[in-house]
């Protein structure tokens, strides 16, 4: 299929897979979402407009991409905010697809939502049919059985304001067991599919955009040298990660961008893997996959992983890109600075190597040159005698902005004896950044009651939070004292009364 508009290409055609057919897009600006295209170009209405800015769920569709070991990773992605390019080389599947399978009997997941009156109004239905799908197939694919708490995170993702979704994940459950006689996907002969779309030449795409009047581009360097070689070309290029907040700025600010240079398809830089005593997390791996790593080091992580923005938002927003957001109340940064992670900052053929902490110089002022990116996140691995906690601060509990997020690492030379402290907190401050005052008042006192009580004290000296619709002032400062107490009865073996769920 050839989908064209009256703007010609100036370059080769965005190329992926949609409906069993490789799909040629050209002429359409490279800021236009894939909900976008799904609607007004290709006629797949069934993907829904809702929040477009990845809460709601309600344009949820599943990407196919090929791996560098050859294998296919499926995961469900916001239509809203996921740009039409960065598509590319891959295969898209909409809820369109799921309705076919089986000569146009319901898929099994659709079958469960109806014996289970999973759908009321119905708008949210295909995004709650494509994360159900989602993880139906990798189960298929694995031999995974998903318990109920599985299926309730996977669709922290998806709102449904008229169920109540005890019906929705009672269809969850129900679909479980199900055995397919086929499945939807044939991966080994998508596989090829995928390989033959890979041997194009990087995409370098250009189109008018009539907002701007000009021509915009979008490059997609396949590695981290072609990356450097594109923005020493490129300086005033804006690098675009899984546009989980670029996305943002052209959906809701209306924003222009300009050159894009997109590192998902950089290969080397997708990987996260444990090298030279730290945990090494490339520029292009994904939020859910460096936190897969860092929470089988700390699994005291796990909570705080869950809770970290939504699935579609993790599977393709980057850690990479919410360290260089820089946001003051980010969850990850708290995270890697208690735990003393460097960045490896890359310009052309030079690199240089950063504390995450010295990283950020002010609000939305970061120690980057023109051209330079964060090609490497470092985190030394955990030593012996290390006490590591970190807590998510919010008014809900799934897909939450925080109010506050504190980490906190306590290095002891031997059990009670404390050599070494680590505090970081969002959220209080214009950046994320150390309790410096806080971790001396530990260090001089020790790990102690009073120790802990001239930390809370010396809090005050680290921060002057804001109010803002969030929490105010007052309320933040008593939530990270707090949090201290809490860490201090977490080493007594005293653990806090969850009342989330």
């Amino acid at each position: 299929m050839r989908y064209r508009t009256h703007m010609d290409a100036v370059t080769r055609p965005i190329r992926f897979l949609h409906q069993g057919h490789v799909v040629h897009v050209e002429g359409l600006p490279p800021t236009t979402t894939v909900l976008s295209w799904l609607r007004e170009q290709a006629s797949c209405t069934g993907t829904k407009e809702g929040c477009n800015e990845g809460d709601c769920g309600a344009c949820t569709v599943a990407v196919a991409e090929r791996q560098a070991n050859g294998e296919v990773c499926l995961r469900n992605v916001n239509a809203c905010l996921l740009y039409l390019p960065a598509l590319d080389g891959k295969a898209l599947y909409t809820v369109e697809d799921v309705s076919q399978h089986g000569g146009g009997a319901l898929h099994p997941v659709q079958q469960a939502l109806v014996d289970h009156h999973g759908s009321q109004c119905g708008f949210c239905t295909p995004g709650f049919v494509m994360t159900m799908w989602t993880q139906w197939e990798q189960a298929q694919h694995s031999g995974a059985v998903p318990t109920r708490q599985d299926w309730a995170d996977a669709l922290a993702g998806n709102l449904c304001r008229c169920t109540g979704y005890r019906p929705i994940l009672d269809a969850a459950q129900a679909c479980t067991g199900v055995r397919a006689s086929q499945s939807t996907l044939d991966r080994t002969a998508l596989a090829q599919d995928l390989a033959a779309l890979q041997a194009d030449p990087p995409l370098d795409y250009s189109a008018m955009d009539p907002a701007w009047g000009e021509a915009r581009r979008f490059s997609a360097p396949r590695s981290s040298d072609e990356l450097a070689s594109v923005l020493l070309a490129h300086p005033k290029a804006q690098i675009l990660g899984g546009a989980t907040d670029i996305g943002l700025w052209t959906n809701k600010a209306h924003r222009d961008v300009g050159h894009l240079v997109y590192t998902g398809s950089a290969v080397d830089l997708q990987q996260v893997d444990d090298q030279a005593g730290c945990v090494r997390i490339g520029a292009a791996a994904t939020l859910e996959s460096a936190w897969s790593r860092l929470n089988q080091h700390w699994p005291v992580l796990g909570d705080l992983w869950r809770r970290f923005a939504s699935p579609p938002v993790r599977h393709a927003g980057t850690l990479a890109g919410n360290v260089a957001n820089g946001s003051p109340i980010g969850d990850s940064a708290p995270v890697l600075m208690a735990l003393d992670a460097r960045l490896i900052l890359r310009r052309g053929a030079a690199r240089r190597t950063v504390a995450l902490h010295d990283f950020y110089m002010g609000y939305q002022r970061k120690d980057l040159q023109p051209s330079e990116f964060i090609e490497w996140i470092e985190v030394p691995l955990p030593s012996p005698l290390q006490t590591f906690r970190a807590w998510k601060v919010s008014k809900r509990y799934d897909s939450d902005i925080s109010a506050l997020c504190g980490a906190f690492r306590l290095q002891f030379s031997e059990p009670g004896s404390l050599a070494d402290v680590r505090i970081a907190f969002g959220g209080l401050a214009a950046t994320v950044q150390r309790a410096r005052a806080a971790e001396q008042a530990l260090l001089q006192h020790g790990w102690t009651p009073a120790g802990v009580a001239a930390a809370q004290a010396a809090l005050s000296q680290d921060f002057q939070p804001l109010s803002d619709l969030r929490a105010s002032a007052s309320y933040r400062m008593e939530a990270a004292q707090a949090l201290l107490q809490r860490l201090w009865w977490s080493t007594q073996n005293q653990q806090a009364l969850e009342v989330w769920r």
